[in-house]
């Protein structure tokens, strides 16, 4: 691993240099309403390196809320498609460790039975330089599902703190590069700064947990989870793993339109509702436990990676108090107790 010292001022220079070449930088930054949200900036100054949490998560930068597939005209007779627009370069400058994880998290299904080519292109194109967190959040509990405040896990590149500013680690060969390519901002590797101290978050027993789901899938627990939910869709829409669409054709007259691609939730109903009126997940209950089977359950059993980064935004931004945390504390609560003594401790 290429370890390198990177001041503050080599950090603004080193933005101003990829903003001036044309390359999209996309980092925390205040939105008009005084929030924080991952924008492209056009100058350093507009960053919010270690501000607030970004209300939402990098998902948009690989996958953007709605994206055009492909255009179609009809002249003729003759049906014409125009491909969407190739991506250009982009930089994440400052992305949270567990945004960078998330997005990590989601290679494994865009490249599972179909690769999305969407997906893949604007992964490869962007270069991710994640900035460790020198404290969680009220409701994050990244370490609780197995990361950290400064996992490297999706980061090309992590910034850790350090006296004047930061020490850039190289953690792929991507980030190796980018760094080469720029090797005029960054200097000597400095120390890291010493670990602040903070109250470490016990790991959940998700093995146990994993087992506890497969065997309750009736459990009056989703009934009580679901007397509060909205079915809002707040929590999936915020989320850095959840990744569900929908593909619509837009006409634009009587001979031409997009097809694009729009985020979803499986929180709506009209999510999963078939054209025969039937809808296998017709109650707020069978959504719920859909979110939490599919998360910790589902995801793991295939891919082998829990579906959830431990970011805590669901919990910051349900207006009805569902919090999962909460519900996952419930079931390892229950794990714990049906366990021989000191198994899950």
């Amino acid at each position: 691993m290429t370890a390198r010292g990177l001041t503050r001022e080599g950090l603004a220079g080193l933005a101003a240099e990829l903003i001036g070449a044309g390359i999209r930088v996309v980092a925390p930054a205040r939105a008009a309403d005084g929030g924080v949200d991952y924008l492209e900036v056009t100058r350093f100054e507009e960053c919010a390196l270690g501000a607030e949490m970004p209300r939402r998560s990098l998902r948009s930068a690989f996958q953007p809320a709605t994206e055009p597939l492909f255009a179609w005209n009809r002249t003729g007779g003759r049906l014409f498609l125009t491909p969407a627009e190739a991506n250009g370069p982009q930089v994440v400058l400052g992305a949270r460790p567990c945004d960078a994880a998330g997005a990590a998290i989601l290679d494994k299904v865009m490249g599972w039975d179909y690769r999305d080519e969407f997906w893949f292109a604007r992964r490869e194109a962007t270069t991710v330089l994640t900035v460790e967190c020198a404290e969680p959040g009220p409701t994050c509990f990244c370490e609780a599902v197995g990361l950290a405040p400064d996992s490297d896990a999706g980061s090309d590149v992590l910034l850790r703190d350090a006296p004047g500013g930061y020490r850039a680690e190289a953690i792929t060969p991507k980030g190796e590069a980018f760094m080469e390519a720029h090797a005029r901002w960054f200097g000597e590797a400095p120390s890291a700064a010493s670990e602040p101290a903070r109250t470490r978050q016990a790991p959940l027993p998700l093995d146990a947990m994993r087992g506890w789901l497969a065997e309750h899938f009736e459990d009056d627990l989703w009934r009580d989870v679901a007397l509060r939910c909205l079915g809002c869709g707040a929590c999936t829409s915020i989320c850095p793993t959840c990744h569900c669409f929908d593909i619509v054709d837009e006409p634009e007259g009587a001979s031409a339109g997009t097809r694009r691609r729009n985020w979803d939730t499986c929180q709506a109903g009209i999510f999963t509702a078939h054209t025969s009126g039937h809808n296998p997940r017709a109650d707020q209950t069978a959504r719920c436990r859909q979110r939490v089977m599919h998360k910790f359950l589902v995801y793991p059993q295939r891919f082998g990676a829990v579906l959830c980064t431990g970011c805590g935004r669901c919990a910051r931004a349900c207006p009805a108090g569902v919090l999962l945390p909460e519900i996952l504390e419930t079931i390892a609560g229950r794990c714990r107790q049906a366990a021989p003594s000191g198994d899950l401790a």
